[in-house]
């Protein structure tokens, strides 16, 4: 009995389709997709032809985190808004509101590059029956990684002046990003293919392993993981300790033996409470609601929900669509490789 649990627990766990938390990365995923397309048609057709039937799609803008970044401080600081990639400005604001309300929930229901993370080591689990986990040595000086670009990062924002902001999202370089961006993936050298295949090949057998140890983008949000009202509650009563919840953890958080869990590592992902057999066992809380309140249904309610009316919201306020014309991006396509930073 206990063998055939853990054999649909394994299905279960490994299946990029059941839960409704997949179901909305493959919502978001494909949006991601058909946005890509949708931009590169958008700018292929300006190059020959110097006209395109389609708009550029604004969510490409949440491929620019930094710019972002930039252009929130810029906001703070003098309460003007970026109108050259204004959209990256509120997935970076909604990215960070969802991840301090339920863990670093951006990355593992939303984020394109932490769901394919996730299908590569589920893979490298179906092909080789487990994943590896690096020892401690090794682990933690390599989580560091992240933190350490993540601080690079955000410290080079702080320190900038308005002077410094204005001359990057004033500049070609910033109106162009987006561009530049896809001119990097369209063209890739060598060395930019070996590494993203380097990295394919280790996330098969780590757990999510440019999340874990390399993404400054979840280091960042980590921080507001970290101080969340939500967390993953364990009844030491109620737990029959049999480890199911530490053994579906993708960040290897020990579920299993403390009573809750408020790491920074946590990306609010509830495997470990789908996989719980008893029931109120182990529960995500968002405090001060009712420790039953939240399902994953639920969840994915509010979150899908949330980025929604904050798009729409946006819309409203003239603060989603980029007041860069297509006649400006068609003038800067032929100086493209020549627009420095």
């Amino acid at each position: 009995m206990a063998s055939a649990k853990k054999i649909k627990l394994k299905k279960r766990h490994l299946s990029i389709f059941r839960s409704d938390r997949n179901k909305v990365q493959w919502f978001i995923f494909a949006i991601t997709i058909l946005a890509g397309i949708q931009f590169t048609v958008f700018i292929s057709s300006l190059s020959l032809t110097g006209f395109s039937s389609l708009s550029k799609p604004q969510a490409v803008d949440g491929f620019l985190p930094i710019g972002s970044l930039i252009s929130l401080k810029y906001f703070f600081m003098t309460g003007i808004m970026d109108h050259v990639h204004p959209a990256g400005v509120v997935i970076l604001l909604f990215a960070v509101i969802i991840s301090f309300l339920f863990k670093k929930a951006f990355c593992s229901w939303f984020c394109p590059v932490g769901t394919v993370s996730e299908w590569l080591w589920k893979l490298g689990y179906q092909i080789f029956g487990k994943n590896y986990k690096p020892p401690k040595w090794i682990d933690i000086p390599l989580r560091s990684i992240k933190y350490l670009l993540m601080y690079f990062f955000v410290i080079s924002v702080l320190r900038m002046d308005v002077g410094r902001l204005e001359s990057i999202l004033g500049g070609q370089y910033w109106k162009m990003a987006d561009v530049k961006m896809l001119s990097f993936f369209a063209s890739m050298s060598g060395m930019a293919i070996t590494v993203l295949v380097l990295l394919a090949v280790f996330s098969l057998f780590i757990r999510n392993f440019w999340c874990r140890y390399l993404c400054p983008y979840g280091g960042f949000l980590g921080i507001f993981s970290f101080i969340s009202p939500s967390r993953i509650a364990r009844d030491d009563n109620a737990c029959t300790d049999c480890g199911l919840c530490a053994k579906v953890c993708p960040a290897y958080l020990p579920v299993d033996k403390k009573p809750y869990i408020i790491s920074a590592e946590c990306t609010g992902c509830v495997a470990c409470t789908d996989a719980c057999p008893v029931n109120k066992a182990l529960q995500f809380e968002t405090l001060p609601l009712r420790t039953s309140f939240w399902t994953t249904r639920r969840l994915a309610f509010i979150i899908v929900g949330s980025f929604l009316i904050l798009v729409v919201v946006s819309k409203a306020a003239g603060i989603w669509e980029s007041q860069t014309t297509t006649e400006e991006i068609q003038k800067l396509l032929p100086y493209l490789n020549s627009i420095e930073h």
